[in-house]
């Protein structure tokens, strides 16, 4: 009983010490969030896996999936704002592209899932083997690919032939690795092949920046607004592959500007409260 009661007394100076460390120290804050942030998702999965087994690939686990985590916002202290929501709630299929800067971004997803409703995503296959994640996410419908196989594109073509059936939506980070640099960087070609070879519309979606309260280098995570803005359609009806580059260029142009509207709104909201 004795060793018991020294074993509770040293865990509560740990926690005492740790939550003053969390308090006082940038880089401790840091560390935790991220920590917290993972081990959700990772026991969200693991949790979630027996139920997802009896109805596989099911696209509608993955809105279960986000409707629990989305609630980690408030211990990460993000405000999501979703702007232009009548764009992603049509009973349509058509592809998302969104600019990617952080694994965050994941969690924006959850907070806009249950406006997209039936809504999956293309990873990358290095993530089917995340700890409990990957097999979460591949039993929730998530689209695994290997970018660096030509089977890449014929994995996001078989899958679009079933999502375009059940008008179920494509979200995509068509920059492939995500980036905090303060910009969007170029596309690769994927998303807008498929969409303009299923001839269905893509809806960019872009996410604020996050550098006026995430900091990497200097191990900064504070508390801040990331605004999500939708835009409106694009239409690929009667392009072909030749239309690609100029669709690519036009999407990105158009999220571009809005990009650095929404970013200068969200730092600047930062500042006045």
């Amino acid at each position: 009983m004795e060793l018991q009661g020294f074993g509770f007394t040293v865990l509560s100076f740990c926690m005492m010490v740790l939550l003053v460390l969390y308090k006082c120290s940038n880089t401790v804050k840091y560390y935790v969030k991220y920590l917290i942030y993972t081990a959700c998702v990772m026991i969200a999965a693991m949790l979630f896996i027996p139920y997802f087994c009896f109805r596989p690939k099911n696209v509608e686990n993955l809105l279960i999936y986000a409707e629990v985590l989305k609630h980690l916002t408030s211990v990460l202290g993000i405000k999501w704002t979703l702007r232009g929501a009548e764009h992603l709630n049509k009973n349509k299929s058509f592809v998302i592209v969104a600019n990617h800067q952080t694994c965050l971004d994941i969690m924006g997803m959850f907070n806009i899932w249950n406006v997209i409703k039936l809504m999956t995503a293309i990873a990358k296959k290095e993530l089917l083997y995340a700890g409990t994640f990957g097999p979460a996410a591949y039993l929730a419908g998530l689209v695994f690919i290997d970018r660096n196989s030509s089977k890449g594109k014929e994995a996001m073509n078989m899958a679009m032939e079933k999502l375009k059936q059940d008008n179920i939506k494509l979200w995509v980070f068509p920059e492939g690795t995500r980036r905090s640099t303060g910009e969007i960087h170029q596309f690769k070609k994927g998303a807008f092949h498929t969409a303009i070879q299923y001839q269905i519309p893509i809806v960019p979606v872009v996410y604020s920046s996050y550098n006026h309260f995430l900091d990497h280098k200097q191990k900064v995570f504070g508390e801040g607004e990331v605004i999500i803005n939708a835009l409106p359609e694009i239409s690929t009806k009667g392009l072909t592959v030749k239309d690609i580059d100029e669709l690519m260029e036009h999407t990105k142009q158009r999220m571009d500007i809005v990009f650095r509207k929404i970013s200068a709104e969200a730092a600047a909201n930062l500042k006045d409260n």
